[in-house]
């Protein structure tokens, strides 16, 4: 827990009893389902909960904002976001149903009342959002093919409409066959560690 107020320092106190039931949650939920590797299991809090947070970093999400988060796994990173911005609400998604049923039980277990889940493929999921985030599911190019339509075009945040996207390693031939105008950051800009080195967000307007 430490290591989120390191760069979190004003979490409210429902905030960390939320995050702090995370780490026994996962483990409990990780030996049922691989969910995340067990080598990773142990430092949930900063190779999954932090890493999602770099998203908060980056930019912060106005009052009622929707925000998808395509392939989420077992929650990440849409579910760190919901617990650090309650007045917003986040759609998981994910193809796979055992991890949704996971999502569901932790935000339940939690108290989330900001946030719904769902067995779904991406690009037939309904409705639309002022952004789309996700963390490593696929190329960009793909990606927008498939959510460029579920991005918004009524604008309620500083930053314009778009996708978010946790990435890592070499992105220089992805981005080249992408193409379009995008910001790349360095996740080591805003955290310290490590494992942050080779991390990057992807923000592309749409």
């Amino acid at each position: 827990m430490n290591i989120i107020l390191k760069y979190f320092p004003d979490l409210t106190d429902q905030q960390k009893s939320q995050i702090e039931q995370l780490l026994p949650l996962y483990q409990d939920w990780n030996a049922k389902i691989n969910l995340v590797s067990r080598k990773d299991i142990d430092q949930l809090h900063e190779r999954h909960v932090l890493h999602s947070l770099a998203i908060a970093k980056f930019t912060s999400f106005s009052t009622d904002s929707k925000i998808l988060d395509v392939g989420t796994g077992g929650g990440f990173p849409g579910i760190p976001l919901a617990i650090l911005f309650p007045d917003c609400h986040f759609h998981l998604v994910d193809s796979i149903g055992k991890k949704i049923t996971v999502v569901n039980e932790v935000a339940r277990a939690i108290g989330l009342e900001n946030l719904t889940a769902e067995h779904q493929r991406m690009e037939k999921v309904k409705g639309t959002y002022d952004f789309v985030v996700s963390r490593a599911v696929a190329q960009t190019k793909q990606l927008f093919n498939w959510v460029h339509q579920k991005v918004s075009k009524d604008q309620r945040n500083e930053l314009d409409n778009g996708m978010i996207l946790l990435k890592g390693g070499d992105l220089e031939q992805e981005m080249k066959k992408f193409g379009r105008g995008y910001v790349e950051k360095n996740l080591s800009d805003y955290f310290s560690e490590e494992f942050f080195e080779t991390k990057k967000i992807i923000y592309v307007p749409v």
